[in-house]
């Protein structure tokens, strides 16, 4: 059997919010496996369907920058949140945004090889930050989005700077319709998917691998119910239809008046100027998810409650 350590303990509970000994036990029952055991909490009712986002820490900043049809947001990470604050740290990111967007550039080598407009390459401009800033920063992702015609809107929450914050956004709207109609909108739609974060455009746009956990979870809960089989799978096909509706942004309630579906919003919006607005497509950066937490001195309290 896996050791449950105290650091166990402490990531299962950062990322479901359950108490330390039902972590504890989650833990023990599953190996000491974290994901297992963030399922195992959720088919008892000890934890929230947690995405990982907003559920770990890292700093620096989300930056991006926009040209009519096209957008680039980029994140570059960095030690410690002051220097998130730092002048030259945030000339830095709103250059090699403009640089990413320039080239289309999604690919970190690629990003890290190109020109810098001060001279040099950006990889070599990022380790002189590093020298005279003197803490470790570093580019960790890049991406691209398009449309034929309309415009490509981009939003910052927790806004450090202009174009840069803690949570960046960029979304796509093609039409014929103006930018003085579509950038308005653009900006709803991304401040919504800054609040909401939904996982795909469509419901059938969602990731199988994710379907098929809420799947098994949805299972299991319905399972303990001791209802018969056929209500159970009435009851799981409703759990997963409910999942794709709350994750998918078409289908999600539009956080400015919490009652109307997107995809309503933007045929709207559409209809009032006489031209088709289609929303294809969005990219949500928010700082730091996915980022493993590091120890700190509450593992010492995890230790002493949970008994590790």
């Amino acid at each position: 059997m896996a050791e449950i350590t105290a650091a166990l303990v402490k990531e299962l509970r950062d990322r479901t919010g359950a108490g330390m000994m039902d972590c504890k036990k989650a833990l023990a029952e599953n190996n000491g496996d974290i994901e297992a055991s963030i399922d195992w909490l959720r088919t008892k009712g000890l934890a929230a369907a947690a995405k990982k986002a907003g559920r770990v820490a890292a700093e620096g900043l989300v930056g991006f920058a926009t040209d009519g049809t096209k957008g680039a947001l980029v994140e570059v990470n960095s030690e410690t949140d002051f220097v998130g604050k730092n002048e030259q740290f945030q000339e830095f990111v709103r250059d090699v945004t403009q640089v990413a967007l320039a080239g289309s550039i999604t690919d970190i080598d690629a990003l890290n090889a190109a020109a810098y407009p001060t001279g040099g390459t950006v990889a070599e401009k990022l380790t002189s930050n590093i020298a005279t800033i003197g803490e470790n920063q570093s580019l960790r992702r890049s991406a691209i989005i398009t449309v034929n015609s309309g415009v490509v809107t981009g939003y910052v929450h927790n806004a450090a700077a202009p174009g840069m914050g803690k949570i960046g956004v960029l979304v796509a709207l093609e039409s014929t319709a103006g930018a003085d109609v579509l950038e308005p909108l653009g900006k709803q739609l991304a401040m919504h998917v800054a609040a909401a974060n939904p996982l795909a455009l469509n419901g059938d746009d969602l990731d199988a691998d994710l379907v098929a956990r809420e799947r098994a979870i949805a299972e299991e809960k319905a399972a303990q119910s001791g209802k018969p089989a056929e209500i159970v799978g009435k009851m799981v096909d409703g759990a997963i239809a409910k999942y794709r509706k709350e994750n998918a942004l078409l289908s999600q309630l539009f956080v400015m008046d919490g009652k109307t579906p997107v995809a309503e919003v933007v045929a709207a919006a559409g209809k009032d100027v006489g031209a088709t607005i289609t929303l294809k497509g969005f990219v949500r950066f928010q700082l730091g998810e996915g980022i493993e937490k590091e120890e700190s001195d509450f593992a010492a309290e995890v230790a002493a409650a949970a008994g590790v």
